[in-house]
């Protein structure tokens, strides 16, 4: 059997709950197929780039697959009539991550870099911009 990664957009207007049992629904027909689910994760309701279906945002499910073809292709066109589902993807990979997923994992400051002490940014003037840099007299260049 191949390995999926399966993630979905619900209706923002359902309840957790409801979303869940969507989950749970996708659930029973992969295994009712032959195929197994391995890590469910919920990542919440989340702002979405652009418009879908007149909604701005959505219920955001990520689902781990170990299943047939066939079994993806019917849970696929189940999702495909529901109207509570915005946007799924399925994505075939070669390994399934252990752990929680990019979306999950608490952000390092070591991947944002150091950004040093603000303090030894020069001072703004009220205009919100940086002081400009006096000329001295007799400096090169000279007077008109």
């Amino acid at each position: 059997m191949a390995l999926y990664e399966h993630v979905y957009l619900a209706r923002p207007d359902l309840t957790a709950q409801q979303a869940e049992a969507l989950t749970e629904q996708f659930k029973t027909t992969i295994a009712n197929l032959g195929g197994t689910v391995g890590k469910v994760e919920y990542w919440g309701v989340k702002s979405l780039a652009y418009r879908i279906k007149k909604n701005r945002k959505a219920h955001f499910t990520l689902i781990n697959l170990d299943a047939p073809p066939a079994a993806l292709a019917e849970a696929e066109r189940q999702w495909s009539i529901s109207e509570e589902v915005l946007r799924f993807m399925t994505v075939r990979v070669e390994a399934l991550e252990d752990g929680p997923s990019a979306m999950l994992r608490k952000r390092d400051d070591d991947d944002r870099g150091e950004r040093g002490d603000r303090s030894d940014r020069p001072a703004r003037s009220p205009s919100g911009r940086p002081p400009r840099p006096r000329r001295e007299e007799g400096a090169e260049g000279g007077q008109f």
